[in-house]
């Protein structure tokens, strides 16, 4: 595996990869790997000749400092996992190379990011859609992969190779969990044994309202059982559980049953870390 950690490195990487007709697949990350990322990359190696993971925790997607100051940074550990990977090369640039300059560029993706982590979170997709083009530009992949974890996300980044016409086939994986089914997710390494032992209350809480919905709750109903519940753990801090369109991630309406496909999503705060979750009901 070869470690690039400047875009002009990457991309001559790249062009010798399209001139020898090798596919390449891509797995944006920004570290703190676990078997969800693996997964993905052992997925990229079975389908492309090369693939290329980067690593880069992404200041222009953090509105809270804080968050960005704390999310967890294991260079090393990183590169130990992606080693038997079938990772080719592994991308690891700084700050400084990926905005050699303030990035003036604005993207709008209208109704898409004025829900859940876009209301949340303002200015974080516009730092997800500009790092990802960067990512898109640099290593022209045949194929990206992204984790259903992050679901309003993937249609963010979906949203944004059909608009700049990306020529690439956007892979998605089901989310990872660990066994009492809490969501993989790098931010968990900062969870304290007490929130961690709270924290699968979140997909039970999600898993509630998947049956609610196979019941044909109406949307309030499945909306009030689900808060009832998370009311029971006094340490979550649930910041939004909304019902909605899985297609367009807008919210539905109250009084009508949750006919799908419908995303249940949610976020919390557990311990002073946030934590994000969904399940898609296909029906």
């Amino acid at each position: 595996m070869e470690i690039l950690q400047t875009a002009a490195g990457l991309q001559d990487r790249t062009e010798s990869w399209r001139r020898a007709g090798l596919r390449i697949g891509l797995v944006p990350t920004m570290g703190a790997l676990h078997e969800g990322h693996l997964q993905l990359v052992r997925a990229a190696a079975q389908e492309n000749d090369v693939v290329v993971v980067s690593i880069f925790v992404n200041p222009t997607q953090f509105n809270n400092p804080e968050d960005f100051r704390l999310y967890p940074r294991l260079p090393e550990t990183d590169g130990a996992l992606l080693a038997d990977t079938g990772c080719t090369a592994l991308f690891a640039p700084t700050v400084e190379e990926m905005y050699p300059q303030p990035t003036l560029l604005r993207f709008d993706f209208g109704t898409l990011e004025r829900v859940m982590e876009g209301a949340h979170r303002p200015g974080h997709f516009n730092g997800v859609a500009t790092v990802v083009s960067k990512l898109f530009h640099l290593s022209r992949p045949h194929r990206a992969y992204f984790g259903q974890k992050d679901l309003q996300q993937v249609a963010v980044v979906r949203q944004l190779v059909q608009d700049l016409s990306f020529p690439l086939e956007l892979v998605v994986f089901p989310t990872v969990r660990e066994t009492d089914g809490l969501a993989m997710s790098s931010r968990n390494r900062r969870l304290s044994l007490e929130a961690r032992a709270v924290a699968p209350h979140l997909y039970q809480a999600l898993t509630l309202a998947r049956r609610l919905v196979d019941e044909e709750q109406t949307v309030a109903e499945v909306q009030r059982q689900t808060l009832d519940f998370l009311r029971q753990q006094p340490a979550i801090e649930l910041e939004y559980f909304d019902i909605s369109d899985a297609r367009t991630l807008q919210p539905l309406a109250p009084e009508q049953p949750a006919n799908g496909p419908v995303a249940l999503c949610l976020a919390a705060w557990l311990g002073g870390v946030r934590l994000i979750d969904n399940v898609v009901v296909e029906r």
